[in-house]
């Protein structure tokens, strides 16, 4: 061979070396490397966790959990946030099917409207594991891990009335009005509280899962219902933000405060007997699935999911309050 062919030949090869050792995920929430985490085909196996919000702790929770698990699993993952906004959500997907990324948790912003975001990932060959909230369709995700919002709302209603009596005025806040967990849970408290006619709901409004927007929410109401004997609040992060307003109202005492999912301050708030009661989601537990379950449609070619699958809860109240810790049982 001439000598400048051999020349370019052997640049050729270094640099192919150079590259091939450069190529690293700047992401900040830990990787791991990619010549030991191939999946099907050959490709890096990279994770996107895309929740909702990240502006409520429970969330926060979830989506950790979910990283932190792919991580542990050799996979790489990112985090994303689309603060409850489907636009914002549409862009994610855009960023992680262009990115080349191999599978998707996802915790929807709204079941109708996030479907297409799921079959877009679908038709590029990435599968979706939804947790946490589901969408309305049964052949777009891979999976959906779900919890059972509508019986844990049927025991939270059935307490409401051991607690409150079986006459008494309430208010209830709704979360978000597209997602399904809303109204599973209102009509599995329903179900139970509106067999008892002396039960009057004087108002039903939404405050978007949101703290700061059920507090305001309640100081409103309350301006027009002075007589209220309890709040029912369609998940913590309201029933917190509905209890600070009436703790300034000076009702704190006199009305009864019920949420869902099990959050931190919640859990505390029931032992010091601030809050009624709660349902404990078990936010970890949906998490580590959905990872290990993206894991093995990655690494081991799994691909037997059933397309919804259901998380028990549980009813939480002073009396059994020693059982829990925020986010899930104690160990």
């Amino acid at each position: 061979m001439p000598v400048f062919p051999r020349v370019i030949a052997s640049i050729a090869v270094l640099l192919l070396v150079v590259t091939s050792g450069c190529g690293g995920n700047t992401s900040n929430t830990g990787t791991s490397p990619k010549s030991e985490n191939l999946g099907t085909g050959n490709k890096p196996r990279r994770v996107a966790v895309i929740i909702s919000t990240l502006n409520n702790p429970w969330f926060v929770v979830l989506g950790e959990t979910a990283r932190d698990r792919a991580i542990e699993l050799g996979d790489e993952a990112t985090l994303f946030d689309s603060q409850n906004d489907t636009a914002k959500e549409a862009a994610h997907f855009d960023n992680v099917i262009a990115a080349g990324y191999t599978a998707i948790i996802f915790n929807p912003t709204d079941a109708d409207g996030s479907i297409a975001n799921v079959k877009r990932a679908k038709e590029a060959g990435i599968p979706v594991f939804c947790i946490d909230r589901e969408i309305n369709s049964t052949d777009a995700a891979t999976a959906q891990l779900l919890s059972d919002n509508y019986s844990g709302c049927v025991e939270l209603g059935k307490y409401f009335v051991e607690s409150v009596g079986e006459e008494g005025s309430y208010v209830e806040l709704l979360g978000l009005v597209g997602d399904n967990n809303t109204w599973n849970r209102s009509k599995g408290f329903h179900s139970v509280v509106d067999r008892y006619p002396g039960l009057k709901m004087v108002a039903q409004q939404s405050a978007d899962f949101d703290r700061n927007k059920a507090m305001e929410v309640m100081e409103s109401i309350l301006q027009s219902q002075d007589d209220l004997d309890a709040v029912f609040c369609g998940n913590d992060a309201m029933a917190m933000g509905a209890y600070q307003a009436l703790l300034a109202a000076g009702k704190a005492d006199q009305v009864r405060v019920f949420g869902y999912d099990g959050s931190d301050d919640v859990v505390t708030s029931i032992s010091q007997g601030k809050i009624a009661a709660t349902v404990m989601q078990y936010p970890k537990v949906m998490a580590r699935t959905a990872a290990e379950y993206a894991h093995e449609y990655l690494a081991n070619g799994k691909r037997d999911f059933e397309q919804k699958i259901p998380v028990n809860v549980d009813l939480v109240t002073r009396e059994n309050i020693g059982d829990f810790t925020g986010f899930g049982r104690k160990e």
